[in-house]
C-alpha cells in the first residue's frame, strides 16, 4: 500500500464518506427517538403485522415484530434503509476509485510515479474498506448514544445483539464492495462499471427480497449475498451471525484479491 496515496484519496473522498456516515447516524438516532412512542402501541402494531402477508413481513425483516428495541430497528433500518445506503456507497466509491481514474486518464499519472499497479489497487481497496468501517462505526456509536439519550432504563435493550447487527452489516458490505471493486478493476469505462456494479448488487438485493416474499421463487436467494444478512434473526437471538460474517468476509477478501491481481496484470488504455 502507498501511504501518501491513501491519505490523498481519503482526503478527496472524506466529504462523501462523512455525508453517508452522518446520514446513517441521523437516521438511527431518529429510530431511537421514535421508539418510546412506538412501544406504547406494540400490541396493535404486532396484530397488524399478523394480518399482513407473511412474504411481505419476511421481505422487510420484521418477523420479530416490534416487541423490543432491537426488533424495531432491525426491521425499520437494518432490514432496508442501511442495505440500500451502503449499496449505493459501495457502488459509487469503488467506481470512483478505480474505473473513473482509468476512464479520465488520471491513472496514468499515478502509475508514472514509483508506484506499482498492485500498490495502487491495494491502496484503493483500503480506502473503500476504511470508508465502510467509518460509516459502520459512526452508525454504531450513534445508536449507543441514542440509547443513552432516548431509551435509558425505560425499555430493555440488548446492546450485544445491536453490535452483532452492525458487525454483520459491515461484513455484508465488505463482500458487496469486494464485488464492485472487482468489477471496477477490470473495466475501463466508468459508466459501464457503474451500471454493471449497480445491476449486480441491487439485483442481488432484489432477488433476496423476492425470494422472501414468495416461496415459489425462494431459490433466487441462493445467488444473493444478502441471504446471509438476517438482522431480524440477530435481534431475536437466533441464527448464526458468526458463520454469516465469516462467509461474507471470505467472499469480500476473495473479490478484493481478484480485483487487485486482475488490475495488476491487464492492459490499460494509458
Amino acid at each position: 500500500m502507498n501511504l501518501a496515496l491513501f491519505k490523498q484519496m481519503m482526503k478527496i473522498h472524506a466529504k462523501g464518506m462523512s455525508n453517508y456516515a452522518f446520514g446513517s447516524a441521523f437516521y438511527i438516532l431518529l429510530m431511537f427517538w421514535l421508539y418510546p412512542g412506538i412501544a406504547d402501541n406494540t400490541g396493535a402494531l404486532n396484530e397488524l403485522l399478523k394480518s399482513m402477508p407473511e412474504g411481505l413481513v419476511n421481505a422487510f425483516n420484521i418477523q420479530g415484530g416490534f416487541g423490543s428495541m432491537e426488533a424495531f430497528i432491525s426491521g425499520e433500518y437494518y432490514g432496508l434503509i442501511l442495505p440500500l445506503l451502503l449499496s449505493i456507497f459501495s457502488i459509487m466509491l469503488s467506481t470512483g476509485l478505480m474505473a473513473r481514474l482509468v476512464d479520465q486518464g488520471s491513472m496514468s499519472y499515478l502509475l508514472s510515479t514509483p508506484t506499482t499497479r498492485r500498490q495502487v489497487a491495494v491502496t484503493q481497496a483500503s480506502v473503500l474498506s476504511t470508508g465502510l468501517l467509518l460509516i459502520i462505526l459512526v452508525t454504531t456509536g450513534a445508536g449507543l448514544l441514542g440509547y443513552v439519550w432516548f431509551i435509558g432504563e425505560k425499555f430493555a435493550f440488548n446492546g450485544a445483539r445491536y453490535i452483532e447487527m452492525n458487525v454483520v452489516a459491515w461484513m455484508l458490505f465488505i463482500a458487496a464492495s469486494g464485488i464492485t471493486f472487482l468489477i471496477s478493476s477490470v473495466m475501463n469505462d466508468e459508466k459501464k462499471a457503474l451500471g454493471t456494479s449497480g445491476f449486480i448488487i441491487i439485483g442481488m438485493f432484489a432477488f433476496d427480497m423476492l425470494g422472501k416474499i414468495s416461496g415459489s421463487v425462494e431459490w433466487l436467494r441462493y445467488g444473493s449475498i444478502f441471504s446471509l444478512y438476517r438482522p431480524s434473526d440477530i435481534a431475536a437471538g437466533s441464527g448464526d451471525p458468526l458463520l454469516a460474517s465469516l462467509v461474507l468476509l471470505a467472499i469480500g477478501l476473495a473479490c478484493f484479491a481478484s480485483g487487485i491481481i486482475a488490475f495488476s496484470k491487464r492492459d490499460l488504455p494509458l
